[in-house]
């Protein structure tokens, strides 16, 4: 069942996607006079498909991981006389810079639309408190303590765990200090912190931003009650069902869902005599976790389980929500920010500051994409927007097949007065797809490294 909601999810998102990239071409491309000859959702034979007034094909094709418009275009067909006119070729410069810009500008339009509802809707978050520090850590180092509400970093507000990973993210390679801003309780008065970092973050593969620092957020004590259980995984082949409270393993008094977690953990391939509470009624099973190898090489154990969801106390929940006029302003401003944040992390990538095993492909994709629509509205159009802004920032990148490619060509004959050579944009081509096939490949390689 869970595969098939990842399959599903991700066909709606790229759909999606893929449709408001292409209306973009499309709208422009018929303001500019250009002539479609097809609007494709999807790629090879088409499933669907419907002619408008103006000959312009609409069509739904079998592979759902992309799309395409198809302008007239003397570089592709004979284009007859009469219609010469709206042939893509023949139009300015400028008017096929808007055309191409179009799709990649329809994405941040699209992230704008998906923040703004969140935005207007509100979204559930949980003050960001902390709820340990590590001994001997750069947060320790620096004064923070169990119980502060951290309110900026580097002099930037935040509200939320998700708003602080992001200014983290956006530090890696930092040397020198952190500034945090945080308070003891509602009523005081926010104080200053810098932690000290060294090359932060550099290279970790996955960069672990809280963890680094020496900072654990505060939540909940979790009772080790099971709240669902993985088909074919070990906790199910032991005959462990929803619902069942762990009470010992192996004879020893289990205090709480971590404490079962750590115990798992540390036995791999260990047959474990697990003690449980199911219906009033005290059984004992048997449970051998498997083996994972996590990225350091450390064999740890897992069962396929998780825990049983616990309320937050209303002290710790905040509500972020905003007028429908002052949204827009938050909506762009995100999307700005996640637009940075992603470029900067490409350039990151690029000189080695961050692994390139963070690529994700349409497996990881995929499985967020379950995960979020599982999760609830509110997570699912955070992704949308997210991989929306992905998709227009990997778009404008100046490689030679993707829009971004096509722009250079035209911003070089805007200044030269004359297009760039066929046998240049030929070599750009072939240079184009290796490049965009070598990121595939490695895409699809880390993804099945983390599936397994």
């Amino acid at each position: 069942m869970g595969l098939i909601q990842n399959i599903l999810a991700v066909i709606v998102v790229l759909g999606l996607l893929v449709t408001f990239h292409e209306f973009g071409h499309f709208w422009v491309a018929r303001r500019c006079g250009v002539k479609v000859l097809r609007f494709s959702v999807g790629f090879g034979k088409p499933l669907w498909s419907r002619f408008d007034r103006h000959g312009t094909e609409f069509a739904v094709a079998a592979i759902p991981l992309g799309g395409y418009v198809k302008m007239l275009d003397e570089r592709e067909a004979p284009v007859p006389a009469e219609q010469l006119d709206q042939a893509f070729n023949r139009k300015s410069v400028w008017q096929r810079i808007a055309i191409v810009s179009a799709g990649p500008l329809a994405n941040f339009l699209l992230a704008i639309v998906a923040y703004w509802v969140l935005f207007v809707a509100g979204t559930s978050t949980v003050a960001p408190v902390v709820g340990q520090v590590q001994p001997g850590s750069p947060a320790a180092q620096a004064g923070l303590q169990q119980g502060h509400e951290i309110t900026a970093v580097q002099e930037q507000p935040v509200r939320s765990w998700e708003d602080i990973s992001l200014k983290l993210v956006a530090a890696i390679g930092a040397s020198g200090e952190l500034a945090f801003e945080a308070r003891e309780s509602a009523e005081s008065t926010p104080r200053s912190y810098r932690i000290p970092v060294e090359d932060y973050l550099v290279r970790q593969n996955p960069p672990q931003p809280l963890a680094s620092l020496g900072i654990v957020p505060w939540q909940p004590e979790f009772p080790a009650v099971l709240g669902q259980v993985v088909e074919g995984e070990a906790a199910a082949s032991a005959g462990l069902q929803p619902g069942d409270e762990i009470l010992s393993v192996n004879g020893e008094a289990v205090r709480d869902w971590m404490h079962f977690v750590n115990m798992v953990r540390g036995s791999a391939g260990e047959t474990l005599t697990v003690d449980v509470s199911r219906e009033g009624r005290r059984e004992s099973v048997s449970l051998t976790p498997g083996r994972n190898v996590i990225e350091d090489g450390t064999e740890i154990g897992y069962i396929g389980a998780g825990v049983e969801p616990v309320s937050w106390p209303e002290e710790y929940r905040r509500e972020i929500r905003y007028g429908p006029l002052e949204a827009v302003g938050q909506a762009i401003s995100r999307t700005g920010d996640m637009t940075l944040l992603t470029l900067d992390a490409i350039r990151k990538m690029l000189v080695g500051l961050i692994s390139p095993s963070n690529l994700s492909g349409p497996i990881t994709i995929a499985q967020v994409a379950g995960d979020s629509a599982r999760t609830g509205l509110e997570a699912f159009v955070s992704f949308l927007a997210y991989l929306s802004i992905s998709l227009g920032v990997l778009n404008l990148l100046p490689i030679p097949v993707l829009d971004g490619g096509h722009l250079l060509y035209y911003f070089i004959e805007a200044v030269r007065g004359r297009p760039v050579s066929e046998q240049v944009q030929a070599i750009g081509l072939r240079i184009g797809l290796a490049m965009v096939g070598t990121l595939m490949l490695m895409a699809l390689y880390f993804d099945l490294m983390r599936l397994w």
